[in-house]
Formats: C-alpha cells, sequence, structure tokens
C-alpha cells in the first residue's frame, strides 16, 4: 500500500480508470456480439440499422484509448463489407 499521499490518489484514479475502462470494454465486446448475431443470423435489414450506433459506440472506446482506433475501423470495415454480401 503506498504511504506518500500522491500515490495514495494516484491509486484511487488508477481504480476509478479501471472500472470505468471494463465498462467501455464491455459495451464494446456487447456492440460486436449484436453485430454478429444479426450477420450470422441473415437480419441485413437489421444490421444495417444498427450500423450507425455500432460504428459510434467503436469510436467512442477508440477515442478514449481502450481499444486502438486501427482496430475500431478494421471491425467497421469488415462488418460492413459482411453486411454488403448479405444483401446479394
Amino acid at each position: 500500500m503506498p504511504n506518500i499521499q500522491s500515490a495514495i490518489r494516484r491509486a484511487k484514479r488508477t481504480q476509478a480508470q479501471t472500472l470505468v475502462n471494463k465498462i467501455r470494454k464491455s459495451k464494446y465486446k456487447s456492440a460486436v456480439k449484436k453485430m454478429s448475431d444479426y450477420i450470422v443470423s441473415g437480419k441485413a435489414k437489421e444490421a444495417k440499422d444498427f450500423m450507425p450506433e455500432f460504428y459510434s459506440q467503436l469510436m467512442k472506446v477508440a477515442k478514449s484509448g481502450v481499444i486502438s482506433r486501427k482496430r475500431a475501423s478494421r471491425k467497421i470495415s469488415r462488418f460492413t463489407k459482411k453486411i454488403q454480401k448479405l444483401k446479394k
């Protein structure tokens, strides 16, 4: 346990931030899972309607640094391609 006051504050801040990051990562995973379910079940219309919200959630998580921006962009790109294949 830290003895110095600034180290104590930092430890508390780290704990709080860890919880926030877990929530963000959970939202990211939920969004990916929801989109995957739409695609696997062949629901192209629902997937297309969910796309703006999906994009928004991933970019919010990427902006905070929980996942990288490139990873978020890659997920969006791959899911967009899968939705396009479903339409055909």
